[in-house]
């Protein structure tokens, strides 16, 4: 199935409204999903299926552990490392899937196939996950996977903030650190924004069909996010193994000596022996109900943004000449 590339003769969006619509729809989304995440790392992280007899730690009863011992600020850990990234995140995201479409397309009619949608949704995951996701998710996973109460002042984390984490990671392992499971994250991205740009690209232009009253205008926000949910789903289920083993390797320092493959390689066996091939699955129910409804979020909130924006916004927001 091909789609045009222009929205039916619409301009694709400014790099100034991307940021601005796409900023704002991650904020929204980060706020209303980053527990979910939260307890989704404390799962990937548990040890206690290496335990016989140990009882298996549903993403509930991590929800309420998390609470009970760290109360509920526990659950937003991290979120300051998001929110700092949240923005160019997003903005990288829309505006280059817009610029790989608009490369991909065919120059004289402007449709892209549905190949060339799912290679802009993969080189567009990539991008944002080497410019802004990987630093952004070494800092966010190494504040989630302190234990402290954050109701015991005693209680010191190791990291007090994501600035702080960022200045002891960097001074203690190095820059480098910071890109510690890069090509796992480009990995994951990618398939992620793959899967679900093509998904809700192929949903909103079969609902356009269906509905050719709304040629030129948005689909309604129940209907955005109704296919934001659906197609944000689908990632997750694809790439959850790649998650949890870089979900690992970030979390610890490097080893002189062991390359990143050598530890990819020995996580990989590790979970096999000792707690099976279902540890690679581990909080894909928190990954789900955290992506899913990320997603829904924000295709939705960009939706409203952006044509908020290309409506009354100057200019150098809609990608028009100004005239009197």
């Amino acid at each position: 199935m091909s789609t045009n590339v222009n929205g039916g003769g619409r301009k694709p969006p400014s790099a100034a409204t991307n940021l601005i619509a796409g900023g704002g729809a991650g904020m929204m989304e980060a706020l209303a999903c980053h527990p979910l995440d939260t307890i989704k790392v404390r799962m990937q992280l548990s040890r206690r299926g290496r335990q016989p007899g140990m009882p298996k730690r549903g993403f509930l009863r991590t929800g309420i552990e998390i609470v009970r011992k760290e109360t509920p600020l526990g659950l937003y850990k991290g979120l300051g490392a998001v929110m700092t990234g949240i923005v160019p995140k997003m903005a990288i995201r829309f505006t280059s899937f817009e610029w790989y479409k608009q490369l991909l397309a065919d120059k004289k009619t402007g449709m892209i196939s549905g190949k060339g949608t799912f290679l802009a949704g993969l080189l567009a995951g990539i991008t944002e996950a080497v410019a802004v996701v990987t630093p952004m998710e070494v800092i966010k996973i190494r504040l989630q996977a302190q234990y402290h109460s954050m109701a015991d002042p005693l209680d010191i984390p190791k990291y007090r903030n994501a600035a702080h984490a960022l200045y002891t990671v960097v001074k203690e392992e190095g820059v480098g650190a910071l890109y510690r499971g890069v090509s796992l994250t480009a990995l994951r991205q990618g398939s992620n924004q793959a899967v679900n740009f093509t998904a809700y690209t192929y949903f909103k232009e079969w609902l356009r069909k269906w509905q050719p009253e709304l040629e030129g205008a948005n689909l309604p926000s129940w209907q955005t996010t109704l296919i934001g949910l659906v197609s944000g789903a689908m990632g997750p289920l694809s790439n959850a193994p790649i998650d949890t083993i870089k979900t690992r390797l970030q979390k610890t320092p490097a080893e002189p000596g062991t390359t990143a493959m050598q530890r990819i390689s020995r996580i990989a066996k590790d979970m096999i022996r000792q707690e099976g091939i279902h540890a690679f699955y581990k909080g894909i129910t928190p990954r789900i109900m955290r992506v899913a409804p990320g997603q829904a979020v924000t295709f939705t909130v960009y939706e409203i943004l952006k044509e908020k924006l290309e409506r009354s916004g100057p200019a150098a927001l809609t990608g028009e000449r100004y005239e009197e």
